[in-house]
């Protein structure tokens, strides 16, 4: 058994592997081909790469560079969760400045991770934006909160029951077609249960709104 995983139960999840590094990118497609529910179906060396691949192949995950030629991870990870947005983009860069965790985030990524994590971080991320959940480096998380954040209000005393659960959705990375699928509402009453509890919570975007669910503790 590789990395904890069951295979006879686990579907397996197709990646695409995007980073502009010819080593980096070689080792991270040999480290996910040894796990028995993922499977590595392309490789990009850039952005540009990486948007076509997963129009070609739709990927349930692509792990992304931040920092590469032409279009960067940035502007890929924005394409493609605007035109695939059932592909989860797991952000793998050696950046963990406040701008880059932002800026990833807020075009739509469903996990941040450094280059220094192991393996079996690597692997259980995979899994976890695979499943709709959003998965942050705990140094991540840590900067996160303190970069696009106030200092936390009591989430529940201002927010309706209907409010909460669509801010720990977000959360988990779901978005809003997938929100209203798993409440059984309109994506028109999402939008505005998010406009609301952005009102409340005085944030500007989806990344001060996770930042404040992982401080409130909603993010689980």
């Amino acid at each position: 058994m590789v990395e904890g995983a069951n295979p006879s139960a686990a579907p397996v999840i197709s990646v695409v592997v995007a980073d502009d590094q010819t080593t980096v990118r070689d080792g991270l497609a040999t480290v996910l081909s040894l796990l028995p529910d993922v499977e590595v179906v392309g490789e990009a060396r850039d952005g540009a790469e990486a948007v076509e691949l997963v129009r070609t192949l739709t990927p349930r995950v692509v792990l992304m560079d931040l920092r590469m030629p032409g279009i960067d991870g940035v502007a890929a990870t924005a394409t493609i969760v605007a035109e695939h947005p059932e592909t989860a983009v797991l952000v793998l860069t050696t950046y963990a400045d406040d701008a880059s965790i932002a800026g990833a985030l807020r075009a739509g990524a469903r996990g941040y991770l450094t280059k220094d994590a192991g393996r079996s971080e690597i692997a259980a991320a995979v899994r976890s934006v695979a499943s709709g959940h959003t998965t942050l480096a705990a140094d991540v998380a840590g900067r996160l909160v303190s970069a696009l954040g106030a200092p936390a209000q009591p989430a529940r005393a201002d927010l309706t029951d209907r409010e909460l659960d669509v801010l720990r959705l977000m959360a988990q990375g779901r978005n809003n077609s997938e929100i209203a699928r798993e409440l059984f509402i309109g994506v028109s009453t999402v939008k505005s249960h998010i406009n609301s509890l952005f009102s409340k919570l005085d944030v500007r975007d989806r990344g001060q709104a996770i930042a404040y669910a992982h401080r409130a503790g909603l993010a689980v």
